[in-house]
């Protein structure tokens, strides 16, 4: 092999080596930070061990955690997977709020619960400049005071959501583009309204699509994942 053809070999391999997913793993086992990131705490959340895991509860009246990091920001694909455990409460719940600093798009990455006499369904959204996306199934209940593993992803065309695995609702997606940098709350919405009463136990964001078989229904962990080899 002579020395040229070696050199682009090499590169070829270089180009095609599969690149890491970025990932961040907010584990709720203190109030003060999530992720190595200094937190804004409202209310009194409490940290409590349940199910052998620590876990922040939220009151449903004025307990949230803001953050100064938007932990998608970027993306142009994603997951997002939370153990969460709803108790009850007012009927609309926003318990995580991703949202840019444009005022105007208010493009953001949301999670909600509806809590009725009989249990509760949950509510995925994305929004930004030209697209916007709802994922709700009121038929699809769920026991109230139970652990669940929630997650929502878009793989670049199709967004979807899940309860502990299955699939609750998807849907086509045309005109997305990253998010720009921003805040997240945990807990409410971003204007402080629609508190979540109930326990959070760790969210983990990757900036790829998975599927239910790459979840951590148990608890979520990061793990190396690898983006599919460029063309």
């Amino acid at each position: 092999m002579n020395r040229a053809f070696h050199l682009a070999a090499l590169a070829g391999v270089i180009l095609a080596a599969p690149l890491q997913a970025r990932q961040t793993v907010w584990r709720f086992d203190r109030t003060d930070r999530l992720g190595g990131l200094a937190t804004t705490v409202l209310g009194h959340p409490a940290v409590l061990r349940d199910a052998g895991h620590k876990a922040v509860l939220f009151d449903g009246v004025g307990d949230a955690l803001l953050v100064g990091a938007h932990p998608l920001a970027g993306a142009g694909q994603f997951t997002v997977e939370a153990m969460l455990r709803p108790d009850g409460g007012a009927f609309e719940q926003r318990w995580l709020h991703l949202a840019s600093d444009d005022p105007v798009s208010q493009t953001r990455i949301m999670f909600e619960i509806r809590v009725t006499k009989d249990g509760w369904y949950l509510d995925a959204f994305i929004k930004g400049k030209g697209y916007a996306q709802v994922l709700i199934d009121p038929a699809k209940l769920h026991p109230l005071g139970r652990w669940y593993h929630v997650a929502q992803s878009f793989d670049g065309t199709t967004y979807r959501s899940y309860v502990n695995g299955v699939l609750e609702g998807e849907a086509k997606v045309a005109g997305f583009s990253p998010q720009p940098e921003g805040s997240s709350a945990v807990g409410m919405r971003m204007n402080r309204v629609n508190f979540f009463q109930g326990a959070i136990r760790s969210i983990r964001f990757t900036d790829r699509a998975l599927s239910p078989a790459r979840f951590h229904k148990g608890g979520i962990q990061p793990e190396p994942m690898a983006a599919p080899k460029l063309p």
